[in-house]
């Protein structure tokens, strides 16, 4: 039996740790726990309607200047609420042909190790 922190997304069978495919580091559980934060839209967590801040809503919006500073507020505040051993960096955005382009470089204080997440959403057509 193979032993890990949670089951890696998208699920998928794996050999050797059985049923699912398992996360075995901490570096890649908080990846992983950080883009969940970002991709759920608010109100869709059972008993958290605060949790998330919903990137695929922001692909309706109008781009101007105003979003940029919107959308790094929002990442901010969630994530000194639901991750607070994490410190933002930076955070890097962009619309180009119907996605929205986000980078965001981060650093796990308690393990002093510096990360980034990048995260394409592409609106369907």
């Amino acid at each position: 039996m193979s032993y890990g922190y949670t089951a890696e997304l998208p699920l998928s069978y794996d050999y050797e740790d059985g049923a699912f495919k398992l996360i075995k580091g901490v570096p890649e559980t908080v990846k992983q726990n950080f883009k969940n934060l970002l991709l759920t839209i608010r109100g869709e967590r059972v008993m958290d309607p605060d949790f998330g801040i919903g990137l695929q809503q922001l692909l309706f919006e109008n781009e101007d200047d105003n979003i940029y500073p919107i959308l790094s507020e929002k990442i901010q505040t969630q994530v000194s609420r639901y991750m607070p051993f994490l410190d933002i960096i930076n955070v890097e955005t962009g619309f180009e042909e119907h996605t929205l382009h986000i980078k965001i470089d981060y650093f796990i204080s308690a393990l002093g190790i510096s990360d980034a997440l990048s995260v394409d959403i592409a609106s369907s057509k």
